[in-house]
């Protein structure tokens, strides 16, 4: 299964993008993650958190192929690893490649949101947006672990 990762903003700390490779390079075979970026609205030529989102959210549309789209969103539902892994399989039986959005400073557009089919909640915390590469790296190198029986995961 294809996973995207698809976020606002093209510049991030060095150690960001260390982690994100760290765990995406490990997604290998039938769970590729690839990262596709677009960069922020221009503050200067848009007025407003609205016009930014909607700018934004019609980039990240463009940048990602069809398929499943789920947004990260502290006020979506969160899930244990477990429950991820299960949600990955279901999405995998679909066949469609799956998209993580992660919004700007200002957070996604709100048409973006309403089209997704899930809204994920990474913590009910706002975390800074290139660390969230980062975690769902992380949390999808995690969960395909536990679906394909490697021992990284040693949770419940």
């Amino acid at each position: 299964m294809r996973l995207h990762l698809c976020a606002v903003g093209t510049r991030v700390p060095a150690w960001v993008e260390a982690g994100y490779r760290d765990y995406a390079d490990r997604l290998r075979g039938q769970h590729r993650l690839e990262l596709l970026t677009v960069p922020a609205a221009d503050r200067k030529n848009q007025k407003g958190a609205a016009a930014w989102q909607a700018w934004e959210g019609e980039r990240l549309r463009a940048a990602a192929p069809p398929g499943t789209a789920v947004v990260l969103d502290e006020r979506g539902s969160s899930l244990t690893t477990r429950a991820l892994a299960e949600q990955l399989e279901r999405w995998a039986l679909a066949g469609a490649p799956v998209t993580f959005f992660v919004g700007g400073a200002d957070g996604l557009d709100a048409r973006l949101k309403a089209e997704a089919a899930f809204s994920w909640s990474l913590s009910p915390l706002t975390l800074p947006h290139a660390l969230v590469r980062v975690v769902v790296a992380e949390a999808l190198y995690r969960s395909v672990s536990l679906l394909e029986g490697h021992p990284y995961h040693r949770g419940e």
